[in-house]
């Protein structure tokens, strides 16, 4: 069996073609996607799921989601990696990135991205995650 397909990862995002998009190509990659389109479905997901990976969008419902629902799953699963994407910076002009000590004490991601996301790049963080 391929070592991807039993990697889960939750994808929470707040845009449904984006996170169809994402499925389809992480999948085609050999990776068990499951998504949520908020952060309130994604704590209900993670009741029940213990992803190897979760990728979450920065503003879903409230402008914060994405750090809150970041905190929320390093509190529930502390070794599970984070990576947030984010439009934010086309959108307002502020970049964040989770490599400087202090941005990582209140940033709970282990990689942000700008979107767009090349695949490629995202599988290349995955794997880089998984292995640490």
């Amino acid at each position: 069996m391929n070592e991807k397909a039993r990697k889960n990862i939750l994808m929470v995002d707040d845009d449904p073609d984006y996170l169809l998009q994402q499925k389809m190509e992480l999948e085609s990659e050999g990776y068990s996607v499951i998504t949520a389109e908020s952060r309130k479905k994604a704590n209900q997901l993670l009741e029940t799921i213990k992803p190897d990976v979760v990728i979450v969008d920065l503003m879903m419902d409230k402008m914060d989601d994405g750090f809150v629902l970041a905190y929320e799953v390093k509190k529930k699963l502390p070794k599970v990696p984070v990576i947030m994407v984010t439009a934010v910076t086309g959108q307002t002009g502020m970049e964040f990135s989770s490599v400087t000590p202090d941005e990582k004490h209140w940033i709970k991601a282990d990689a942000v991205f700008t979107k767009p996301v090349r695949t490629e790049q995202l599988v290349k963080e995955i794997e880089k995650l998984l292995r640490s």
